[in-house]
């Protein structure tokens, strides 16, 4: 049998991940009044400074809750809010509700894979773009529609993609 390793908390498993966003994070927990009830707020938190909930990022905030991996995992995975994947630093959002879907949402999917060259859930090799397609973003009367970030896209065309993409992708050289 195996005797039970002593590990620090503070120190991640993974060296990809900054040890600076890691202490963030702990205080962050640690400026909380208490911590019960408070898993989903502080996986906010984590998402936030992270951008997404890797195995370390989640194992850190069960060791200084004190309460197992599996529960912390298990709040992650129920709530689509939450991803263990990198996302890009756009996310591309194309509604596929029925009405999208009617006028040509999923050419409009597929037209954006091919320009990504990603998979829907995917990122671009540069990190830029995410692409997922969701069930519905509430604006029926503007099928077929897409969001990239927090910033809607109505009545979107397969020869509008290019012009849309390349105004995010100059945004990324003038900044």
């Amino acid at each position: 049998m195996t005797k039970p390793q002593a590990i620090d908390v503070m120190e991640p498993t993974n060296e990809n991940l900054p040890r600076e966003k890691f202490e963030e994070l702990e205080a962050f927990i640690n400026s909380l009044p208490t911590t019960k009830s408070a898993l989903i707020e502080i996986l906010h938190k984590a998402q936030n400074i992270f951008g997404y909930l890797p195995r370390d990022v989640q194992l850190f905030i069960a060791r200084k809750l004190g309460i197992s991996g599996a529960e912390v995992f298990g709040v992650v995975s129920f709530y689509s809010y939450f991803t263990t994947k990198p996302r890009g630093k756009h996310t591309i959002s194309v509604c596929m509700g029925t009405a999208c879907f009617v006028k040509g949402a999923d050419k409009i999917m597929e037209r954006l894979k091919e320009k990504l060259g990603i998979e829907s859930n995917e990122i671009t090799p540069d990190g830029l773009f995410g692409l997922k397609d969701v069930r519905c973003i509430g604006t029926c009367g503007m099928a077929p529609v897409m969001m990239i970030d927090d910033k809607v896209f109505g009545r979107v065309r397969e020869e509008d993609l290019d012009t849309i993409l390349e105004s995010y992708r100059r945004k990324e050289i003038q900044v």
